[in-house]
């Protein structure tokens, strides 16, 4: 194998390992925020968790994070709005990441 397919094989490498843990990263904050949610609305234990599941469920109507918005902002009505849902999105999108890292040690 000659230099250039040995890069050309870890950068595949690196790419798919970086879209796994995006996907993992997505995953995980969709299941935080389902959790922040559900609380939000007065789940807990079993319907909580069931509720954060349809929610991370959510996120495979569509490209990008917009179809979790709707679900939650849908769901959670006039207890949260729009700049309080994207913010707690960003928050545990960092937390989620955080959380990946700290298994990987």
């Amino acid at each position: 194998m000659s230099t250039f397919d040995e890069r050309e094989s870890a950068f595949e490498n690196k790419f798919a390992h970086d879209a796994e843990m995006q996907f993992k990263a997505d995953a995980r904050r969709n299941k935080l925020l389902g959790l922040w949610a559900a609380d939000l609305m007065g789940k807990t234990g079993d319907a909580a968790e069931e509720y954060a599941r349809e929610v991370v469920k959510s996120d495979f109507e569509e490209a990008g994070h917009e179809d979790v918005y709707r679900k939650v902002a849908g769901d959670l009505g006039a207890k949260a709005d729009e700049a309080t849902i994207r913010a707690k999105m960003a928050e545990l999108m960092a937390e989620a990441k955080a959380q990946l890292m700290s298994e990987l040690e």
